[in-house]
């Protein structure tokens, strides 16, 4: 949710800031807006994207070499020029921009309100920066020290930066729950919700962890403390990303450059963590703990969104291979029901940002209950990474486009190394068999090339089915998640309502919706259950269904029955959605194209959901 940037140094500040909004845009979109210090506190917001921000600025007074901006996802007040952000104190002088929630805001603006401070808009970050004042200046205390106390009072979620038209050569920030990066140049800060506006001007930052205030000097002075004034060493990392891996590199549109760059994310994944010649399988974040793998009683996966997908996956994999059972939690529903969790119970987070609020508290909860955490996320450095025992990065590179496309894939592929590796340890998986699936594995990002060549094809599918009302996605064992992100990714960009199911399921219910108006998607890769499949195909026909039918090359058992046919290279079927999911990914993108849908940054979504 929400991205924020901010700069002191020599450079003028506000193109750096409209830059990083920029990049930062598919983090929140419905407004944005720009703090300047030049002397006076220049402050323009406006509805909309960062390009309206940026026309409602030309020709304004943009000079200063200190500055804040914020692009918003709503959640307090709906998105209009009052509420975006930042926002300003009542006496002028302080402005706040923030990512978060501050859930005791309405006891603390009734409190404001009868000391006579005045609102004008229905946020609750407005409140935040009043009580900085309020406290500020009733003790004639430092910024940083009234940022302190004001963030002792909260409750909830943030990463705020503020900075005040007093104290022109400073930023102040501050982060809970919601991640905030510092960028360390030469005589130079940057502030960030993620690495991406920063990586342009230095490789060298720092990720702030939760209850730290950092303070950034124009002199070059950098200084972290604890919301209890316990001063901290920063801990300074390289960036490994690639300024290039921020553009679209041609392609129209992030999604489509993502789903394009599946076979290399793929590769990227497991490159170096496995050899079929030298016979070895290595996932360094297991090593440690290798041994409460192969003992755990059970595995719960918790996730969200196309996490959760990758996470239904995962089910089938570990317990075909290790036998060790696994649950598969929607993050937000698994903190909230008293769950039971066992100290020989492994907890594996999947995110593909590494920050989203519901995942990491319910990791929380399962420390609190001594499980061994474990996880998988795409970012370096972010919260998952940082809170859990153990884990394993995707290596994907950075996901632009608000639906997950790359990261799903690269998710499966670190499961299915996963699931080897514990397998292969505990016995369950015999020598043998490890090679068959580590060779089938090594072959798969030249599948995902080749199943990239159904495109033509989908394309033209797309066109017969743009102005659909529903869809139906249906798949059986493994393809089941399959269907469910299928129809995810439909819903997401093109705002077509569409349900996945197990196909076995349908004649329980759905199956009352299926007429001549109703596309339905089969997957229909799975060798164990093809007879069965066959079957749910021609239930649909038997009703004046439409089915587009994703099998495997040179299967002709549905040529005749189904109304498309997408082939895809046959794989081991545990490793089917690696492939079978690539021609649903194009699909969705190609009919969200077609109905003139905003593909990377569709409505009412955020690619990172760091609040509850």
């Amino acid at each position: 949710m929400c991205g924020i940037v901010g700069y002191i140094g020599g450079k003028e500040a506000f193109p750096i800031i409209i830059k990083g909004l920029k990049r930062l845009e598919y983090r929140g979109y419905d407004s944005a807006g720009v703090a300047l210090l030049n002397g006076d506190l220049n402050v323009y917001k406006k509805a909309g994207k960062v390009s309206d921000l940026e026309n409602h600025a030309d020709g304004k007074n943009l000079t200063g070499n200190i500055g804040i901006g914020h692009t918003r996802w709503a959640t307090h007040g709906e998105p209009n020029d009052v509420n975006a952000h930042p926002h300003i104190s009542g006496d002028g002088n302080i402005v706040v921009i923030h990512n978060g929630i501050i859930e005791n805001y309405a006891v603390l603006k009734e409190i404001l309100t009868s000391r006579g401070h005045v609102f004008n808009s229905d946020t609750d970050t407005e409140v935040l920066v009043h009580l900085i004042e309020e406290i500020r200046n009733k003790n004639d205390y430092s910024l940083e020290k009234a940022v302190r106390i004001a963030l002792t009072e909260v409750v909830g979620a943030y990463a705020i930066v503020v900075m005040s038209k007093d104290n022109p050569d400073k930023l102040v920030a501050a982060r809970k729950s919601s991640p905030l990066v510092v960028g360390i140049g030469d005589d130079e800060f940057f502030l960030a919700s993620d690495a991406t506006p920063i990586v342009e001007y230095t490789n060298n930052v720092v990720y702030l962890n939760d209850e730290e205030v950092a303070v950034v000097h124009r002199n070059g002075e950098f200084t972290i403390r604890t919301l209890e004034n316990v001063q901290k060493t920063p801990f300074i990392q390289e960036l490994q990303m690639k300024l290039e891996q921020l553009e679209k590199g041609g392609y129209e549109h992030f999604m489509l450059k993502e789903i394009y760059e599946q076979p290399t994310s793929v590769y990227d994944s497991y490159r170096g963590r496995f050899s079929v010649e030298r016979n070895y399988i290595q996932l360094g974040g297991v090593k440690e703990y290798e041994q409460r793998f192969v003992n755990a009683k059970r595995m719960i996966i918790v996730a969200c969104g196309t996490s959760w997908h990758a996470g239904l996956v995962a089910e089938y994999l570990i317990e075909d291979l290790t036998r060790i059972p696994v649950e598969v939690e929607y993050a937000s529903e698994f903190r909230y029901r008293n769950p039971i969790i066992n100290e020989d119970d492994i907890v594996i987070a999947i995110s593909q940002s590494g920050e989203t609020a519901d995942t990491l508290a319910a990791l929380d909860l399962a420390k609190k209950k001594g499980a061994l955490t474990f996880g998988i996320c795409n970012v370096v450095g972010s919260s998952i990474a940082r809170v859990t025992d153990a884990g394993a990065y995707t290596h994907a590179g950075p996901e632009i486009g608000v639906a997950s496309t790359k990261a799903f894939t690269a998710q499966l592929t670190v499961l299915s190394l996963l699931a080897m590796h514990v397998g292969a340890k505990k016995g369950t998986l015999s020598t043998r068999d490890w090679h068959k699936f580590a060779s089938e594995l090594e072959r798969i990002p030249e599948k995902v090339k080749k199943a990239l060549e159904t495109n033509d094809l989908v394309y033209e599918i797309s066109e017969k089915f743009k102005d659909a009302t529903n869809f139906l996605y249906l798949g059986r064992g493994v393809n089941f998640p399959v269907a469910l992100e299928g129809a995810l990714k439909l819903k997401e960009i093109s705002y077509i309502h569409a349900e996945g199911y197990p196909a076995a399921e349908m004649k329980h219910g759905p199956i009352a919706l299926i007429d001549e108006n109703m596309p339905v998607v089969v997957i229909a890769t799975n060798q164990s259950a093809q007879e069965k499949i066959i079957s749910n195909i021609q239930e649909v026909k038997a009703r004046k269904g439409v089915v587009i039918a994703v099998v495997n090359e040179g299967d002709t058992s549905v040529n005749g029955i189904a109304d498309y046919v997408v082939e895809v290279p046959e794989t081991l079927e545990v490793f089917t959605p690696l492939v079978a999911t690539i021609p649903l990914q194009l699909l969705s993108y190609h009919i969200a194209v077609m109905r003139g849908c905003d593909v990377d940054q569709p409505r009412n979504l955020a690619k990172s959901v760091t609040v509850e």
